[in-house]
C-alpha cells in the first residue's frame, strides 16, 4: 500500500517531535533528581524594582530552628536563675565560699559571698533562710552594687512584717495589762464582798448590843432603885431595933 507524499513527510517529522519532547522530560527528571540529593531550592527571581515587591517581602521568616533558638534564649536568664540557687546551695553545703557580708531584716536576708577559686561572687535574695534569687559576677564592684540593693529591698520587704511583729507585742502587751487589771478587780471585788459581809454582821451586832445595852440599862436602873428600897428597909428596921438605947458616944 502506497501512501501519498506528504503522509511520509509527516511521519518521520511527528517521530522527531515525540524524541525532542521524551529528551526534555529526561532532562528535567534528572534536575530534579540532582535537587533532592542536594537539598538545593529553587531560586526565585526577586523583583526588578521596589515598586513590585509587596511589604515585608524581603523579611526573611525565621525555620524552626531559629524559632527553638530564641525560645532557649529566652528561657536563658530563667535556668540560669534555678541554676545559680542550686549551684550556691550546694557550694554552701560543700564548705567552698566565704561569707563577705549579710543584712537581715525580719524574716527577709541578703548575702554576699566569694568563691576564691574562681574570684567568682554570689549575691543571694532569701527569707526564712530559702533563697529564691541568686546573682553570680565576677565584677566586685557589680556585686558590691547588687547587695546593696538586695539589702535595701529586705528593709523594704520587711516593713510590714517588722510592724506586724511590734504590733503583735503591743497587742500582747495590753492584753497582760488588761488580765492584770482584770484580777486586780476580781481581787477589789472579793475584798469589797468580805467588808460588807462584814458589815452587815457588825451592823447586826451593833444593833443587838445596843438593845441589851438598853435592857442591862434598864435594869440596871431597877436594881438600884430596888437597892435604895432594900437600905432604908435596913435603916428603919435598925432604928427600931436601937429604939430607947442609950446614943453610943464617939470617941473624944
Amino acid at each position: 500500500m502506497k501512501y501519498p507524499l506528504i503522509m511520509r513527510r509527516a511521519v518521520p517529522l511527528a517521530a522527531a517531535c515525540v524524541l525532542l519532547q521524551h529528551g526534555g522530560l529526561a532532562r528535567a527528571a534528572q534536575s530534579a533528581e540532582a535537587a533532592s540529593i542536594t537539598g538545593m531550592r529553587p531560586v526565585m527571581s526577586a523583583p526588578s524594582s521596589n515598586d513590585d515587591a509587596l511589604p515585608g517581602a524581603q523579611a526573611v521568616k525565621p525555620d524552626a530552628t531559629n524559632a527553638s533558638d530564641a525560645a532557649n534564649a529566652a528561657s536563658a536568664p530563667a535556668n540560669d536563675a534555678r541554676g545559680n540557687v542550686a549551684e550556691l546551695m550546694q557550694m554552701i553545703h560543700d564548705a567552698k565560699l566565704s561569707e563577705l557580708r549579710t543584712t537581715y531584716n525580719g524574716s527577709y536576708g541578703a548575702s554576699l559571698f566569694f568563691y576564691p577559686q574562681q574570684v567568682t561572687y554570689y549575691v543571694a535574695l532569701f527569707q526564712n533562710k530559702q533563697f529564691w534569687r541568686v546573682i553570680k559576677s565576677e565584677n566586685t564592684d557589680r556585686a558590691e552594687a547588687i547587695y546593696a540593693d538586695f539589702a535595701q529591698q529586705t528593709a523594704q520587704l520587711s516593713e510590714v512584717e517588722i510592724r506586724r511583729i511590734r504590733l503583735q507585742a503591743q497587742k500582747a502587751y495590753i492584753e497582760d495589762i488588761i488580765a492584770m487589771s482584770q484580777d486586780h478587780a476580781k481581787r477589789l471585788q472579793a475584798d469589797l464582798d468580805v467588808a460588807r459581809t462584814q458589815q452587815a454582821t457588825v451592823n447586826d451586832y451593833q444593833r443587838q448590843t445596843l438593845g441589851e445595852t438598853v435592857t442591862l440599862h434598864a435594869e440596871k436602873e431597877k436594881a438600884q432603885a430596888q437597892l435604895r428600897q432594900v437600905q432604908s428597909e435596913i435603916m428603919q428596921l435598925q432604928r427600931q431595933t436601937e429604939f430607947g438605947l442609950p446614943v453610943s458616944k464617939l470617941p473624944q
